[in-house]
């Protein structure tokens, strides 16, 4: 049985395979990067709970992170589509179908990185802000 974090992790990494990049979740950057991009889900950080008795309740503002990546000519609007493409999948259900009481993604912080022998890359992690409450702690 999957505890709640993870069963809110792999609903936010399913919903990123859907986007036409590559979604993938814990895994370390490829040799190549897809045409349409990259992304990676990192589980990142539930961090410590707010607590409410009667009834009793931990709410989570858990931090993961979407590294994404993009490599060829048109690197900067590739980028760009795909970080608007993150925001508008979060923006469409931001409960993740009831399972989170509100998502929501911050601008990401892109750098470009040089490839020596091949196009840059820019990349970028996208913060998301998964908000949950339980009924016990993680």
């Amino acid at each position: 049985m999957l505890t709640p974090r993870e069963t809110i992790l792999s609903e936010l990494h399913a919903r990123l395979s859907a986007l036409p990049a590559t979604a993938l979740r814990g895994e370390v950057l490829p040799e190549r990067v897809p045409a349409a991009g990259l992304l990676i889900l990192r589980d990142g950080e539930p961090g410590e709970p707010e607590v409410t008795l009667s009834p009793l309740r931990y709410h989570y503002q858990h931090r993961a992170e979407i590294e994404a990546v993009v490599q060829g000519a048109d690197r900067d609007t590739t980028f760009d589509t795909l970080c608007a493409s993150i925001g508008a999948t979060i923006a469409a259900d931001r409960t993740l179908g009831g399972l989170c009481d509100w998502v929501e993604a911050e601008a990401p912080r892109p750098v470009d990185l040089p490839v020596e022998g091949a196009a840059s890359l820019k990349a970028g992690i996208v913060p998301v802000v998964l908000h949950y409450t339980l009924s016990h702690t993680l």
